[in-house]
């Protein structure tokens, strides 16, 4: 961080410089600099010689660690990140080259004046600061820990927790006497009714346990463990027995975090499970592609099979014969085209016993809303949603669930209102956080409301991170960023809505509930291109037709070059997506042209068939850029929907060409695409800004490109394709990391142990500590109740 006290005794010379820099602030005319900016300036600055010389001073590391500056002359605010996810504020007054730290609050009321053009600021305006509440609260102190929060919070506790041994003990005691299922008794019965109780019978059942032998099955020994104290739950057989009761001795004895959490994983207290993702078209044929409909659903989907998959190895682990039950809730569309968004329940594929549950939106009068709902726009049916659904599940599941996930900003608020009201465990998957997505979106939150209802949806992020018992990321970076960029939990930490609220303390990424989790491929579909008796063969002549055949009603462009590679790219048809400018840049870079054609698979080519203003948008500049740019020979647009068979296939039938894939996203959460298409042994290229940064090695198992310099990125891509002509072993060499890099990091496998172990831990935590935080959550409902509530209707 940056002392202030040692900023102080400028000498004439710096103090010259300084006065001159921030002349220069102001002379640019602009309300807010951005970080980007601001370092350009200062590289500019000090190319002056005289200038130069002070380069180093520490006055000047204010303005290299600013994100934003805030500028009204003669007043210049800047919001500085001296390392990640730490935040101070200065303010300098350029004529008497003066300056000072100030709060939050200061420097957020000064960006009200500035989006306000008014010299007055409303002092009365609704204030929100969770700090208080989360003082005596344990948090990390160093960034590098971040996503971590499970082990820590484990460590934390657990030394605090057992240094009164007699009141650690019993909570523990009573923790293990709670879980039942279906009316029967779990772990302990009543047998044993004391902690010393407890310590007998464990000698008891373990001299016992020594004598028999290790595979015999629970049911050979249920009689006598039974009259000791111990119900089913501790293992399928003598060896798993044995093992789980002396990791209850030894957290009796000196317990460790170790093995505290080993323990608590392989508790039998996960069975039922609830995700909620509304929005959308979720269904799992003709959907993808759709607007508000993508990734998530292939997340879930795939999510939904290694859960049932995990869950049901451990249920047998503990020697149970209990059918695991997960239920996708979603929203029910009556008017749902050619998909199956109109059935009020689907069995998934893949799966024994998970399956959609659809809950329709209502109007205020009770009538069903019949037709689709842009994501942007469904907040005045959330609360109904949540009502109603909480019900349907309570009966579909014939009791309430173990833990419930919310996905996106609109279904972690449902998870939010449906965990409050079944008192359950809630964990929350942003996927991606709008707000980070457009620029100053936030300040300038009335210019958007019409089109984004931004004051909704950060509305409903603030609530449901606040809320949440645990939040799963994707990558390190959606919490807390880089040294250089801001985290996408981070950007809530302080803010403004002018005119609605300012936020001086919204969400600490300190905070022990965050933790990352990364998802994978999946694997019987998305393999290396040179398993070849995986491969669907069968669709070769299919695939041949959709990437070289004519044009038609859902193809554009008819590649005429046969032996030139394929660069590849498949998403929605928006603005982040950022396909118009791949296209861009394509036609504007005659070395990339000449080494490879370029295919996409995205949206439609009728802007008569799509809903979304964006994307609508985007299909009109895309037939704009074919014309522009004469790319008729050498870009084919599939304006078509694939099943992920079909995607599977098809991005090893462009590995066959030696192509490559590119995502060119202005911003990507994660990138499910890039883990698919590395996977499949495709060498990829996709965007610094979001989780690809992660996923990728940048030159060893990918590439990084920034969508801000579309020329640098088309210049990487021409290189590369010219160097695998030169030299065909290099794009094998890239090709091969990039699927060994998938196999080690991004599995679902890894995914759903991790997702169910951190469940039972953070329920744990909760039942036998504070971890409720009732002071927060009652601010939170007084927040629902006068500020979401009325921007919801």
């Amino acid at each position: 961080m940056i002392d202030v006290e040692e900023l102080d005794g400028l000498d004439p010379e710096l103090r010259k410089s300084l006065y001159l820099f921030l002349r220069e602030m102001i002379r640019k005319e602009k309300p807010f600099l951005l970080r980007s900016e601001l370092q350009d300036m200062l590289a500019d600055f000090f190319e002056d010689e005289e200038h130069g010389r002070h380069e180093s001073a520490l006055v000047f590391e204010v303005f290299r660690y600013t994100q934003v500056a805030t500028i009204r002359n003669p007043w210049v605010y800047l919001a500085v990140r001296p390392e990640i996810a730490k935040w101070q504020y200065f303010r300098f007054h350029v004529e008497d080259v003066l300056f000072d730290e100030i709060g939050a609050s200061d420097y957020l009321k000064f960006d009200e004046m500035q989006v306000n053009n008014s010299t007055q600021v409303d002092e009365f305006l609704l204030e929100i600061d969770l700090e208080p509440f989360n003082r005596e609260f344990p948090k990390l102190n160093e960034y590098t820990y971040i996503g971590k929060g499970v082990d820590f919070l484990n460590r934390h506790l657990s030394g605090q927790f057992f240094q009164d041994k007699k009141r650690g003990h019993e909570k523990l005691f009573e923790f293990l006497r709670l879980h039942q299922i279906e009316g029967k008794q779990l772990m302990l019965n009543g047998h044993i009714e004391t902690v010393s109780g407890l310590r007998s019978a464990l000698r008891k059942a373990l001299t016992f346990l020594k004598k028999q032998d290790p595979s015999q099955k629970w049911s050979g020994i249920s009689r006598h463990m039974q009259t000791l104290g111990f119900q089913p739950g501790w293992g399928k057989d003598v060896e798993r027995v044995r093992e789980n009761l002396e990791l209850l001795r030894e957290i009796l004895e000196a317990p460790t975090p170790n093995i505290l959490a080993s323990f608590l994983s392989r508790i039998p207290m996960i069975f039922k499970l609830v995700i909620v993702s509304p929005h959308g078209y979720f269904g799992q044929s003709n959907v993808l592609g759709r607007p508000d409909t993508g990734g998530q659903i292939v997340y879930i989907l795939d999510q939904v099979r290694a859960l049932e998959k995990e869950m049901r190895r451990q249920i047998k682990e503990q020697g149970l014969e209990i059918e695991p039950e997960i239920v996708v809730l979603t929203r029910q569309i009556p008017e749902a085209g050619d998909t199956t968004c109109n059935q009020r329940q689907e069995d998934i594929v893949g799966t024994s016993n998970a399956r959609i549950l659809r809950v329709p939106f209502r109007y205020p009068s009770g009538e069903i809303v019949p037709h689709w709902i842009s994501r942007f726009h469904v907040w005045p049916f959330l609360e109904r949603f949540a009502l109603d659904s909480t019900q349907e599940v309570h009966s579909e599941l014939k009791g309430r669930p173990d833990l419930i996930i919310g996905n996106y900003s609109d279904g972690n608020l449902v998870a939010s209102l449906m965990s409050k009201k079944m008192n359950i465990t809630q964990c929350n998957i942003a996927h991606a956080l709008e707000k980070s997505k457009y620029l100053f979106s936030s300040q300038y939150w009335k210019d958007n409301e019409a089109q984004y209802r931004f004051s909704s949806q950060f509305t409903a992020d603030l609530i449901a991170m606040n809320t949440a018992d645990f939040i799963i990321t994707s990558t390190y970076q959606e919490i807390a960023g880089t040294e250089e960029s801001v985290g996408q939990y981070e950007t809530y930490n302080a803010f403004t809505m002018p005119d609605l609220y300012r936020v001086v303390s919204g969400i600490d990424v300190f905070d022990p509930k965050f933790n990352v989790v990364s998802p994978g491929a999946d694997e019987n579909v998305y393999f290396p291109y040179y398993e070849k008796d995986r491969r669907l063969t069968e669709l070769h002549d299919e695939l041949s037709d959709y990437i070289y055949g004519p044009p038609g009603d859902w193809a554009k462009g008819e590649l005429q070059d046969r032996t030139k590679p394929i660069l590849f790219t498949m998403a929605r048809l928006d603005r982040i997506k950022n396909l118009t400018s791949l296209v861009r840049w394509y036609g504007e870079n005659p070395e990339l042209r000449q080494e490879a054609n370029l295919v996409l698979v995205a949206g439609s080519l009728d802007v008569r068939d799509s809903q979304d203003e964006e994307e609508k948008a985007c299909i009109q500049e895309m037939h704009r850029l074919f014309e522009e740019f004469d790319l008729h020979e050498q870009v084919r647009w599939l304006g078509t929907r694939l099943d992920k068979n079909m995607s599977g296939e098809l991005y090893r039938f462009i590995a066959d060409s030696r192509g490559a894939f590119v995502q060119p996203a202005l911003f990507e959460a994660f990138g499910l695409t890039v883990v698919e298409a590395m996977n499949s042994g495709l060498p990829t290229f996709a965007t610094i800004f979001g989780g690809p940064l992660e996923i990728i090695e940048d030159g060893k198992s990918g590439f990084h490109i920034d969508p801000t310099h579309g020329d640098e990125a088309a210049g990487l891509m021409a290189n590369f394709f010219s160097r695998c002509r030169a030299d065909a072993s290099y794009w094998d060499t890239i090709s091969n990391n990039s699927i060994k890099r998938v196999e080690e990091k991004y599995n679902w496998r890894l995914y759903a142990q991790r997702l169910l172990s951190f469940s039972r831990i953070y329920g744990f935590w909760k039942y036998v500590s504070n971890l409720e935080r009732d002071e927060t959550r009652r601010y939170l409902d007084m927040f629902y109740s006068l500020k979401m509530r009325s921007l919801s209707h």
